[in-house]
């Protein structure tokens, strides 16, 4: 690795949520305040505008808010009476939500190996982990494919495996929402789709938060009843076990803000992402988008050989450049799902990603000066 150049700038921000705050000035403060007037705290109108809004721009029928992406994940799971020898399959290369759900409802997950261009869901690792929960005594219930990094997953595969074998399909899309897949928008495909607005996420808010999108008119009751302690008439009277899952009306308010300029950030990220793509890919192994799919980049991710990724990261500290990296181990080698089955090969595209992955800033206001900073300190380090 090659010696660091010194530099007195100022450091990049890795995401720059206070560029957006800035760009969106008191818009922000106006809508706070209107809640903060009206006082409606939960359940407010904004919430419910949101919700159309949102199902509006995802191409779904309903959308239902949510306090976060792991809540709506577990929502929809609960909702759909998974439970005790139920098979829930997930992409072990996840951050931990996507399965951590699963235990919640008595279920067990089991996790697929991802491919290796687009670090999705692999459609042929499925079919073997379905025949794995088969042999183990489990009953295929549900696929949690999961958007990652922005990019959906191969929907087209996934909904053929699914439908041969009476699967539900759960998107995971909290760091897709946004993209599409043949022209349509994350939200708008499975039977229900699950996405969050932690702060980090392409559209966040300014705590935590979620939603659920489906066309399903009979199961947005029964969700709304989960995420309302399992309500029935009304909120006492509890006719399944629930959950306090609302989304606060403060939240919806900034959320309804920000999505007002969601489309022009995502144009934004991908111009950020073709930068990247034109000036790294002789030095290392960038992402590839699936011709059918365009990613919302909710992180620019690139491969580096076995080795070298820690001293990469350490240079570019010293550079006010900060990295991260997603994940340094899979799902299946966590201690805490240790004890679930896996597709029986070991998932070697997982192990392998796990130790070669390293995420550079990603986001809508890294302008192309702040960006060759990036990439020189970058080309600078791997020796280019």
């Amino acid at each position: 690795m090659n010696s660091h150049v010194k530099t007195d700038a100022a450091p990049i921000p890795f995401i720059d949520v206070a560029s957006q705050r800035a760009r969106l000035g008191s818009r922000i403060d106006e809508a706070v305040a209107r809640v903060l007037d009206h006082c409606r705290f939960v359940n407010g109108p904004e919430v419910t505008e949101l919700e159309q809004k949102l199902a509006a721009f995802a191409g779904a029928k309903h959308a239902i808010s949510c306090s976060s992406g792991t809540d709506a994940l577990a929502m929809i799971l609960m909702a759909w009476g998974v439970g005790p020898g139920d098979a829930v399959f997930c992409p072990a290369f996840t951050f931990c939500a996507t399965a951590e759900v699963v235990p919640w409802v008595g279920a067990s997950p089991v996790f697929v190996d991802v491919l290796e261009d687009t670090f999705n869901m692999d459609p042929a690792s499925l079919e073997a982990a379905i025949k794995v929960a088969i042999d183990k005594g489990l009953t295929p219930r549900v696929v949690v494919p999961v958007d990652l990094f922005g990019q959906p997953a191969d929907f087209d595969a996934i909904e053929a495996i699914a439908k041969a074998h009476g699967l539900k399909i759960l998107c995971d899309t909290a760091q897709g929402f946004g993209g599409t897949w043949h022209g349509k928008r994350t939200g708008s495909f499975g039977d229900a789709i699950a996405t969050s607005f932690f702060p980090a996420k392409p559209l966040g808010c300014f705590g935590d938060g979620g939603a659920i999108f489906t066309d399903d008119d009979d199961l947005v009751p029964v969700l709304k009843s989960v995420r309302e302690h399992g309500q029935g008439v009304d909120k006492y009277e509890n006719v399944r076990i629930g959950m306090t899952g609302r989304l606060d009306t403060i939240q919806a308010a900034i959320l309804l803000e920000k999505l007002t300029i969601f489309e022009d950030e995502i144009a934004a990220r991908q111009r950020v992402a073709a930068r990247y793509n034109e000036a790294l890919a002789d030095v290392c192994v960038v992402p590839v988008v699936d011709p059918r799919a365009t990613s919302v980049w909710a992180q620019y991710t690139i491969r580096l050989p076995h080795g070298v990724r820690d001293g990469l990261a350490a240079t570019l500290q010293k550079e006010g450049v900060p990295t991260a990296v997603y994940y340094r181990i899979p799902m299946h080698r966590q201690p805490a799902y240790a004890q679930y089955p896996s597709a029986g090969n070991g998932l070697p595209v997982c192990e392998r990603l796990s130790g070669e992955v390293i995420s550079l800033p990603m986001h809508a206001y890294l302008d192309p000066a702040s960006q060759e900073r990036v990439i020189a300190a970058v080309r600078r380090a791997l020796g280019a």
